[in-house]
């Protein structure tokens, strides 16, 4: 019984210093394309609902869609559907919000 259990214990050692670091790499940069894009939404949401008239600065909104540029071309060359279906949703959810405030 104990044997058994000492096998089981290092074979579980075994899987999570395998598998592990790559479910937090890809869980981290999955979060990180997600947080990225956060960073502009509350403002554009209080710009619509009139709670600000200030627009988010133009330089943080320029290196936040660079930087998920980069991410979006990152995902596709390794395809990595995951990333690039979160990437892309983002893009086209920041794009109708920008087109509303635009457009209103």
């Amino acid at each position: 019984m104990i044997v058994k259990l000492d096998n089981f214990l290092k074979s579980v050692a075994v899987w999570l210093n395998e598998h592990l670091p790559k479910v937090s790499a890809e869980t981290l940069q999955w979060l990180a394309a997600i947080v990225l894009h956060c960073a502009t939404i509350p403002t554009l949401l209080a710009l619509m609902t009139g709670l600000s008239d200030r627009t988010p600065n133009l330089d943080l909104v320029l290196f936040t869609w660079a930087g998920l540029v980069l991410l979006f071309a990152r995902a596709v060359v390794l395809r990595d559907s995951l990333n690039t279906v979160t990437i892309g949703v983002g893009f086209v959810v920041q794009a109708v919000l920008m087109a509303m405030i635009l457009f209103k």
